[in-house]
């Protein structure tokens, strides 16, 4: 079991930058593959980005590739998500998930692929 806390959120103007964490609780935080997931008003759950248990692999929706950055500090029990250039449409509650399962290429974005999910954070860009 893992209980996951996200902070970090808040208003921002287009162009400016947040930088979410999400701290997690026990000692087997290394063993667990992170993912940042989101959802505006009126849509799905979209996958944002993840990060494997090392920190070496990371993936990353193509609407954020170039803009966040993803991270982890396991001595820490905590994942980053830095957010850089951000646009109106970023705008969304943010979720932090982890999964003791393997990532890989063709599941790494499925909800379902996680097992932990955090309560979110409302992170809002203004234009």
């Amino acid at each position: 079991q893992v209980q996951l806390i996200e902070s970090g959120g808040g208003l921002v103007q287009a162009g400016g930058s947040l930088r979410l964490s999400c701290a997690a609780s026990g000692r087997t935080f290394s063993s667990y593959a992170m993912g940042w997931f989101r959802q505006a008003p009126g849509k799905e759950r979209e996958f944002v980005a993840a990060i494997n248990w090392s920190g070496l692999t990371t993936y990353y929706a193509g609407s954020v590739k170039g803009r966040f950055t993803i991270s982890r500090d396991n001595a820490k029990n905590t994942v980053y998500l830095q957010m850089n250039s951000l646009k109106p449409e970023d705008t969304a509650v943010y979720y932090c998930a982890a999964t003791q399962q393997r990532i890989r290429s063709g599941n790494y974005y499925l909800p379902t692929r996680y097992d932990y999910w955090g309560q979110g954070t409302q992170v809002t860009v203004s234009s």
